[in-house]
């Protein structure tokens, strides 16, 4: 049994990938099933969202406040992420039909998309500084929290000119939507975790002994994922060259990412540190925010990016393990 789950989990990531897609179809294809279309896409509207919450909560239990420090490196790494993010809005927002539009908002996804919790164990299995990780994680996801909801209201068509009435209240409206379900979905688990440890430190001690089921939050929370992308395309009228495009995009958008993240971390003494705090993604949340927010068929795009930030992952512990 234990070489079992020790199987599993070594190929969690195709294992969950394909049980979303085959899941799909599987479901779309029993005729008795139709008429809980509607139901399932409720129950998923909630489900997602519910288990990246508890995902953040039980990492943000094993965070100290003190690995909290922020470095003033990190603010690079910040900087990048968001400019990067809002110099790929501004074609979007001027020109809403243009084409391409959707490899545009799929590099926007990977660009803005915090960083994944798992991130501080991959830098200590790479002999990096997981603190610094544990600490742009929480302070990426605040940002990605404000800046989410000031962008996507303008990527999509308004009526009224931007300097109309209506159309300053059509923004508030869209933004004031967004962040109410971005900002608890990133922010809450951290305040939550802390209010636990001080509040109820011994509720606090048994939710860091079942953090490990963190883990598989993340596998279900990744098959769902992969069964909306899985939606998205069966709904799409996209051609496969945006598909292709899609593909590509997310790994240009994952290899500059590690590539700049290594760059201006090294210039500081934490390469590694820079690399998987810029290139490891939450990729269950990107999925879930570009189905949401964005053209539905550019949650393929976090659906890849899953892909490449962790063949890039596996070939640096490989490398890691050959050195040890």
């Amino acid at each position: 049994m234990h070489s079992i789950l020790k199987l599993i989990k070594a190929y969690t990531l195709p294992i969950a990938m394909i049980t979303g897609v085959l899941s799909y179809i599987i479901y779309i294809n029993i005729p008795a099933l139709d008429h809980t279309h509607q139901l399932m896409s409720d129950v998923v509207s909630i489900a997602q969202p519910a288990l990246i919450f508890c995902m953040l909560f039980l990492a943000f239990c094993k965070v100290h406040p003190r690995e909290l420090r922020p470095h003033s490196w990190q603010l690079k790494l910040i900087l990048t992420q968001i400019l990067a993010f809002v110099v790929l809005a501004i074609p979007a927002i001027i020109w809403h039909d243009m084409p391409g539009r959707v490899i545009i908002e799929s590099a926007m996804v990977c660009m803005i998309c915090p960083t994944a919790t798992a991130a501080s164990v991959v830098t200590g299995r790479l002999h990096g500084n997981a603190s610094c990780v544990v600490s742009y994680t929480c302070v990426i996801n605040l940002c990605c929290a404000v800046i989410i909801p000031l962008v996507i209201p303008l990527l999509h068509d308004q009526e009224a000119a931007p300097t109309d009435v209506s159309a300053f209240t059509a923004f508030i409206d869209a933004f004031s939507a967004i962040i109410g379900r971005v900002f608890p979905l990133l922010m809450l688990p951290l305040l939550l975790a802390f209010a636990v440890r001080y509040m109820m430190p011994r509720l606090h001690c048994w939710f860091v002994k079942v953090s490990y089921t963190s883990f598989y939050l993340w596998a279900v929370a990744l098959a769902i994922a992969l069964a909306i992308t899985t939606k998205a395309i069966h709904h799409s009228h996209e051609t496969m060259t945006s598909y292709i495009g899609i593909a590509l995009v997310s790994a240009l958008s994952c290899i500059a990412q590690f590539y700049l993240g290594r760059v201006i971390g090294r210039r500081h003494g934490e390469p590694i540190a820079g690399a998987q705090s810029l290139g490891q993604k939450n990729t269950a949340f990107a999925i879930w925010m570009a189905y949401t927010f964005m053209t539905p068929v550019t949650a393929l795009a976090g659906g890849f990016y899953a892909i490449w930030h962790n063949i890039i992952n596996s070939y640096q512990l490989m490398k890691a393990n050959k050195r040890s």
